[in-house]
């Protein structure tokens, strides 16, 4: 996450990390469905309405780091130098977002989400969210000239490699293989 500059931003990131914090300990120690929003503001020492005005649901104080995500793919379209390739691009960004999400203590964080429907249903829609605005990063992207469905599909396997890599034996040759056929896809288009 960016810092903010200015010394209310700084409290606004503060609070909004204290409440995220707050809640996976909670409910890593007690299990996500165990654990209401009350008890998460009670325990971060905030009002609900607080909490609220940082996280939209009880869902996306798991997924914290969700517009960060999104920043940071669309930051590796438009934040290529002239003429740097796309799909290297994507495939570095990947590459470190896999890693972390993979390093050892992350593992219980998974075996939550991976646990509860409405945390998995909620990976889902914010999977489709993030190929949408990496799909419209890319299409507005003059030097790429690709279609709209060109530039939704590319976005989907990344989106896709992402959880298909995370989810292998051995991530970083699961992200090798994965963008070796997006590489093969895109020079296709």
């Amino acid at each position: 996450m960016t810092v903010p500059s200015g010394r209310r931003e700084r409290k606004k990131a503060a609070t909004r990390q204290k409440i995220a914090d707050t809640a996976m300990r909670l409910f890593l120690e007690h299990g996500y469905d165990a654990v209401g929003i009350r008890e998460v503001a009670a325990e971060a020492d905030v009002a609900v309405t607080t909490l609220f005005s940082h996280f939209a649901s009880k869902e996306a104080l798991v997924f914290e780091q969700d517009e960060d995500f999104e920043q940071r793919l669309t930051q590796a379209v438009t934040g290529r130098a002239p003429n740097q390739p796309l799909i290297p691009a994507l495939r570095r960004e990947i590459q470190a977002l896999v890693r972390h999400c993979t390093a050892e203590d992350a593992a219980p964080v998974w075996r939550m989400i991976d646990e509860s429907p409405a945390l998995r249903k909620y990976e889902e829609s914010m999977r489709l969210r993030h190929a949408e605005t990496l799909a419209a990063a890319i299409a507005a992207d003059s030097e790429l000239s690709q279609t709209a469905t060109a530039s939704r599909t590319i976005a989907r396997f990344v989106i896709d490699a992402y959880s298909l890599a995370r989810e292998a034996a051995d991530p970083d040759a699961a992200v090798d293989e994965i963008f070796r056929m997006i590489e093969a896809a895109w020079e296709a288009t």
